[in-house]
Formats: C-alpha cells, structure tokens, sequence
C-alpha cells in the first residue's frame, strides 16, 4: 500500500485541505507553465504523479535501508570533515538522481519550483522512511533557501546549483557548549576585517548535518552587545579559497540515544573566514526565519514517524492472534487503537493546514525580499498568512512531537514484548522520536512561545481580547441555520476562552476597574507574569488541541462525511481539556 496514493486521508487533504486557489496563482502567474502545464488541474495532476513517486522511492528504498543505516550509522569523522557511511551515500545519490534536492528550489537553479507544501509532505514521506534519512535531506533545500532569500547574487548563482545537484548541503549553527535556548548568550566572536570578510572564532555543539560544506553561523559582531540585538548572520564555507586547508573543523560526531543515520556534530571555528548575510546585528531575525520553517517541517517530521509506529502497531494487532480473535478486536485495544489514529488524522489535517499558510507566507515573503513590492491583495494575504504562522508554528511543533513519542511508545505497548526487540522497528521509532522532540526548541521552549503570543493579543488590544468572549456567546448563532459540528466548536472554543480568560484573571490580577486599560495591562509587572508560565505547556496543550478542532469543523464544512473525525476528536480531547481546566483552578 503507498504511503501517498493509496491512503485515503493523504489523497483527500492533498485535494481539498490546501489551499491551491490561493497558493498555486504565486508560483503559477501565467498558463501554459514553464514546463508546459496547461491549468491548474495539470498542476495538480503533475504534484499528485511527483509525489505518489517520491512515496514510492521512500517506501521501496529509504525505508528498508532504515535498519541499516541505523546500525552503521551516518558515518565518520577524519582530518576535520564528516565522510558519509555507504548507505547515506545511497540515499544522496537516490535523491539527487530524483531531484528531491531541488524540488522546492527556484528553476533558474535548477529546481523545480514546485509549492512548498509539496516538499513538506515528501519530508514527511521521508520521515515515515527513516527518520535520520528525512534530517539529513532536509538541510539541503532549507540551507539553499536562506541563501535565496538574505544571500547576495553572487553567493545564490554559485551556492545553490550545487545544493541542487546534491553536491553541497548545509547546516544551522546556534547551539553553543553554555548556550542553547538563550541565543542571546552565545560566545562565538565575529572581528571585522578590511576586506568586507569577518574572523570568526568559537565553537558549536549538536549540529546536525555540520559537514555538508556550509554553515550558516549565528555569531556576535566583536563590541557589539552582549544580547540577540549584537548577532548577526555569517555565511562559512568549509572549502574557501583564501584559507589553506578546512575553514572551519568538524571534530566529533555525537553519539546518539537514537537518530544514528544523522550527523550530530562539534564544529570548531579558528580564524574562520566567514561573510555577513544580510544586515549587521539582524542575524538573530533571519535565523527566527529559518527557526519557524524549522519548527513547521519537524512537525511533519514527527507525523512522519506518528503514521509508520501505528501503521505498524495495526498491521501486528490485526494478524496476532490471543482468545481465539485478533488483538485488534478485544474491547480495550480496539478502542485505544481507533483513539490513537483519531489523534494521527487530526495531527495530518492541522499540519497540512499549517503547511498552507506557510507555503503562502514564504513564497510572498521571497517576492517581497527579492521585489519590494506586492499587490494590495497580496499584501493582506501575506498578513494574514503571517498571523496563522505566528500562531500555529509553536502548537505544531509542540503538539506533533509529544504525541510521536507518546504514540510510539503505545505502538510499543500493542506488541507487548516484542515490540522491546530490535528485531522490530517499534523500538527504534521510539528512540528516534525523542530527536524532534528537543531539536529546534523544547516543547517547553514552543509552550511559552504560545504563551508569549497570548500574553501580548491581551496587552495590545484588551478591549478586542475581552469582547471576543463577553459578547460573542455560542447561544447568538444558534437561531442560524449552523450544522452539528459548528456549533458544538463553537461552544467548546467558547468554553476554552473563559477558562483561558479567568487564567488569565487569575495570574495577573490586572485592578478590576481598570481591566480594559491598555496601560494598566501594559505594566504588569514580571511576577504576575511568572503566576501565568507556569501553566505555559498546559495552555499550549489546550490551544493545540482547539486550533485542531478548528482545522477538522472547516474541514466537515466542505465535506460533511469529515465531520465523522470531528466528532471523535472532540469525544478524544474533551477529557483532557477538563483535565487541563481544573488543573488551572487548582494551580490558580
């Protein structure tokens, strides 16, 4: 069975779930395409063909060579470079002979272009896979896209051909020996030279993919301040012609709890030669560019691993056979497997849904860099679009991630003590699943993110904030001809918010006659705020599970046989949305 063309779910998101009426026209201006596509029903044809074949390639290539290269691992490291094992030299040359580098990437490089939702699903396809092999192809399309986008001319027409060919790849370098969420500690040094190049010195842990012959280096400019407004963004080139030997020295590859197929690595920078993307002191802001894509495309990653545990968790309960019945059949493990695939529906739907205001935020943003100028309707997409990231890309990560490595170690559980033997894949899922979970910010870094967002809708506008609950009250649409599962997200969400708003109350304690003044909510002072985040990861919680909600009630508007997944996603969270509820009474 494909991942992709035989899985109902994949086949009707993929056609009713993203939102091609206003993605394709950004990529698509004018018809017949460049590679002669007449419509955007050819469009879509030519995407659904390219990714029934991607899902092919994983399932008949990367998947079996997943217990492979998880035993051998990514490879070595020698005389300060990474030399990729035979098998990860087998998936680079898979990918390159498919173009999956370059599937995203501008056609004047040869790429092809094509949406980013599409390559967001194959990084998914290719996390169902192996989840080391999606890491390590991840860092070629996203390392060329910042270039695309902050490089100089120069840098793109020689840079990303070559990521496009598999020739070349790249790595993100934040995380430091004394520094890893708090960026604003980072030691590494950047000292300005006369010829417009910068000697960078320091050094960089956990870097995944560090020997693909680029680093994109967050440092501070030398007397700048000691905080995110004195990092900038240095492009670093393993091979640089003015420097004899490595420019910069890979030292080790970590050793793993899982993840073995992907390069994790120390890297040393010593006089290092490296060149200033973009604007002095704003690298702290590119890099929250390349963080949120990130966090978006682990997400997927984690979905990826959500969907081969319980696929395989199925397979297992529905051939072992115990009381003369398969396991799949007995009450309890009937019910907890349909609960399990309730969530992993519900997780695909709000991803694919994310993935589309990010695909329309992105492609804008490009042509905003590269133009500086967009439409009036393409300037309030873009804001929109804009808006749906901010909010969703920490819930995202957050939520698709914790339930990976809860899902996997169920998928465990349903295999009882088999599924403790390597000789099954379940083991090793799990292992894996505790990398996306921690890499690009911890669910404990996503859940006050989300916090951080609500605290400051509430500050700006109090008045709006405050209203969207006192006067907007589910019972008022009731007299309209609303379907079943409108109202009852209505009802829920509206539930939510009042709890969320005495949370709030609470916490803060804003003067009751003053809690519509901006200023009064403005100058809270920092105790009230530590009140609230210690609820952050349970808000998080519960702001996950209704923005999921919402994606599924849209979902059932265009097609009411998606109302059944509503429903039992609402049977599923609506306990621990309780749970979650009292426990900020008690905590309050």
């Amino acid at each position: 069975m494909s991942y992709f063309a035989d899985n109902t779910e994949w086949q009707w998101l993929f056609k009713n779930a993203i939102k091609w009426d206003q993605i394709l026209p950004l990529y698509y201006p004018n018809y017949p395409t460049e590679d002669e596509l007449g419509s955007p029903e050819e469009v879509l044809d030519f995407m659904g063909e390219l990714l029934s074949t991607t899902a092919d390639w994983c399932q008949k290539s990367v998947e079996p060579r997943a217990v492979i290269l998880d035993q051998v691992g990514a490879g070595t490291v020698k005389d300060g470079r990474t030399i990729p094992s035979k098998e990860l030299e087998e998936l680079y040359s898979d990918a390159k002979e498919l173009g999956a580098f370059g599937i995203n990437l501008p056609r004047e490089f040869g790429g092809m272009e094509t949406p980013g939702s599409a390559g967001m699903i194959m990084l998914a396809q290719l996390s169902r896979a192996c989840m080391s092999s999606s890491t390590q192809v991840a860092f070629f399309s996203s390392i060329a896209d910042m270039i695309d986008r902050f490089g100089e001319d120069e840098d793109r027409e020689r840079l990303i051909p070559q990521i496009v060919e598999g020739s070349l790849s790249g790595s993100m370098c934040l995380t430091e020996p004394e520094c890893g969420s708090d960026l604003g500690a980072i030691k590494t040094i950047a000292a300005a030279q006369e010829d417009g190049t910068y000697l960078i010195n320091g050094t960089k842990i956990f870097i995944t993919n560090a020997g693909g012959g680029i680093g994109l280096v967050l440092a501070k400019v030398k007397g700048e301040e000691d905080n995110v407004n004195g990092l900038s963004l240095f492009l670093v080139e393993q091979d640089h012609p003015n420097k004899e030997g490595n420019n910069f020295e890979v030292v080790k590859n970590e050793e793993k709890m899982g993840l073995h197929g992907s390069f994790t690595c120390m890297v040393t920078y010593e006089n290092t030669i490296g060149k200033l993307i973009g604007k002095r002191n704003e690298g702290f802001k590119y890099m929250l560019h390349l963080m949120n894509e990130a966090r978006i495309a682990v997400g997927m990653q984690a979905l990826g691993g959500i969907e081969n545990c319980l696929d395989y968790a199925r397979k297992y309960a529905d051939e072992r056979i115990a009381f003369d019945k398969p396991i799949s059949q007995l009450p309890l493990l009937k019910r907890n497997l349909e609960d399990f695939e309730t969530e992993r529906d519900a997780i695909r739907a709000m991803l694919v849904d994310t993935c589309s205001h990010y695909d329309i935020f992105q492609r804008l943003d490009l042509k905003k860099r590269h133009t500086g100028e967009l439409t009036k309707d393409e300037t309030q997409l873009f804001k929109d679009a804009s808006l749906w990231v901010r909010k969703r890309t920490p819930l995202v990560k957050y939520y698709a991630c914790e339930q990976y490595t809860t899902l996997s170690q169920k998928a465990i559980q349903v295999l009882g003590g088999f599924g403790f033997m390597q000789e099954y894949p379940v083991e090793r899922l799990h292992r894996d699943s505790f990398a996306p979970l921690l890499y690009e910010g911890t669910s404990q870094i996503q859940a006050l993110m989300a916090l951080k967002d609500v605290i400051k809708y509430a500050i700006k506008d109090p008045k709006k904030f405050f209203s969207n609950i006192f006067y907007k009250h589910p019972t008022l649409t009731l007299l309209n001809n609303e379907n079943e599962w409108s109202k009852k997200f209505k009802s829920t969400h509206y539930k939510f918010k009042k709890k969320m708003i005495k949370l709030l109350f609470q916490s803060l304690r804003p003067e009751n006659e003053k809690l519509l003044d901006l200023k009064n909510w403005a100058n809270i002072d920092e105790d009230k705020i530590g009140n609230l985040m210690i609820h952050g990861e349970t808000l998080c919680q519960a702001l996950s599970y209704m923005e999921t909600l919402r994606v599924l009630c849209e979902h059932a508007n265009i097609d009411s046989k998606r109302s059944d997944l509503f429903n039992r996603y609402l049977t599923l969270i609506t306990p621990r949305l309780e749970a979650v509820y009292s426990d900020w009474e008690i905590r309050s």
